[in-house]
């Protein structure tokens, strides 16, 4: 094996990271969305999210929910 493919391999057998980044805010697309926590005591913030459904069968079920977290992996 060549050098960063080593490397690199040796890093997957790790795995994962136990370490995450937290965010109070995301900004995607042009819109910023702030976890629920951020918005106790203001007046208007934005934490809602919807998320399009789409399944391997013939329903499609969208998701309506808040932003609890923010995280990096």
């Amino acid at each position: 094996m060549e050098g960063n493919a080593a490397i690199s391999l040796s890093l997957l057998c790790l795995g994962p990271e136990r370490k995450v980044k937290r965010y109070d805010e995301y900004f995607v697309n042009g819109y910023v969305f702030h976890i629920e926590e951020y918005g106790h005591g203001r007046k208007t913030y934005n934490s809602g999210v919807c998320i399009k459904g789409s399944t391997f069968s013939e329903f499609k079920v969208d998701y309506y929910g808040r932003l609890e977290e923010v995280i990096e992996l």
